[in-house]
């Protein structure tokens, strides 16, 4: 069987198993989302055989669940790690996180084993991997939510701060994965953010990635349709 394997430039994006039960069990933190760093990158394609083995473990579970889905509807495919030097390496730190985009030699993210084990964070972590951000950080953002900043934990503001993103030419999303829920990171329980006009509409609810989540990996990796 012929799968693509995405690369930046000529080393490929690989993942290593480097979840070992021992290191969940000490890393523990809340369903909290940080994230750090854009990157440019360049994309090539090469096509490959795929074999892959994991353990039955509920936790890897997920996370290949999470994994695998990408190969579903789009030409991303992960691959376990052999002597690559650019990797992502899937571990249980102190919350759940990634860069975005390729960083270059092992790239950390993190799905801590308490509150991160979600199949929606799995894929919510891998599209940062991938180089996305956070959909109500879009530059068009205001003519589709309205942020409430008194309401925002000053510590978690810069994840509202408006930046350029790989939108692809696609609407705003309020079931994209990677949108926010409405109460994200608020420090007085009040929402931090409300759509709009319609306010009662449902906002980062979603469990699975969106058709436009899916639209924008296609392009922006320029997968076959």
């Amino acid at each position: 069987m012929f799968v693509t394997k995405v690369t930046f430039g000529l080393l490929a994006l690989l993942l290593v198993f480097s979840v070992r039960a021992e290191e969940m069990v000490r890393h523990t933190h809340t369903h909290t989302h940080t994230h750090t760093h854009t990157h440019t990158h360049t994309h090539t394609h090469t096509h490959i055989t795929l074999t892959f083995a994991l353990s039955a473990s509920r936790e890897l579970d997920i996370i290949k669940r999470g994994l695998d889905s990408f190969s579903y509807s789009t030409c991303i495919r992960f691959f376990p790690r052999r002597s690559e030097r650019d990797y992502i390496s899937i571990e249980s730190r102190s919350g759940c996180y990634s860069y975005v985009g390729r960083q270059g030699n092992s790239q950390t993210v993190s799905l801590a084993r308490n509150g991160c084990l979600y199949h929606s964070t799995v894929q919510h972590e891998l599209l940062h991997a991938l180089g996305f951000n956070h959909e109500q950080t879009r530059n068009d953002r205001d003519n589709h939510i309205k942020v409430i900043w008194e309401n925002i934990r000053d510590d978690m503001k810069y994840n509202f701060d408006k930046i350029n993103t790989l939108n692809q030419g696609t609407p705003y999303d309020y079931s994209s994965v990677m949108q926010y829920e409405r109460y994200a990171f608020s420090k007085n329980g009040r929402p931090t953010m409300v759509p709009i006009p319609n306010n009662n509409a449902a906002l980062g609810t979603s469990t699975e990635m969106s058709q436009n989540d899916i639209i924008r990996i296609n392009k922006l990796y320029q997968c076959c349709e």
